[in-house]
């Protein structure tokens, strides 16, 4: 299992099992934010499954599907809601962990320099510089 610490209270990962729970549990997450699509996976790893899985450890669940064209203000800032607003400590997860750490950011920026948020999700493993006009501004 692969989870990029992005801040101390967020995280952002690839697809994650069922099977990951205890792994996820242990590390302190009390919220899983599922970002990815149930079109993009099988029924095996679709958000209910997840879900399921994520409850019956005792793990909060959101479900925020993102694709890069549903990246909307408003859905954005649903995202920061369930994501980062809160007294959570989340794994954002999607196909790679990307989407999840761009929606991020974009619910941080306007809020933080975008220089603060580009070098934390390159701690996390995530290249977004090329974001770096966007982050400049309030997009939320």
């Amino acid at each position: 299992m692969n989870m990029n610490q992005i801040t101390p209270r967020f995280f952002a990962a690839p697809q994650i099992d069922p099977s990951d729970m205890a792994e996820i549990a242990k590390a302190g997450i009390t919220l899983i934010l599922c970002n990815r699509p149930d079109e993009e996976v099988p029924p095996s790893h679709q958000h209910d499954a997840i879900k399921a899985a994520a409850e019956a450890a005792g793990i909060g669940f959101a479900f925020q599907p993102l694709t890069h064209q549903t990246m909307t203000p408003d859905v954005i800032a649903h995202n920061r809601e369930i994501g980062v607003a809160q007294d959570e400590t989340v794994l954002a997860y999607c196909a790679s962990g990307t989407r999840s750490t761009i929606a991020w950011a974009l619910g941080q920026a306007g809020q933080k320099p975008a220089d603060d948020l580009i070098a934390a999700a390159r701690a996390g493993g995530y290249d977004i510089s090329n974001m770096r006009g966007i982050l400049s501004a309030s997009y939320t």
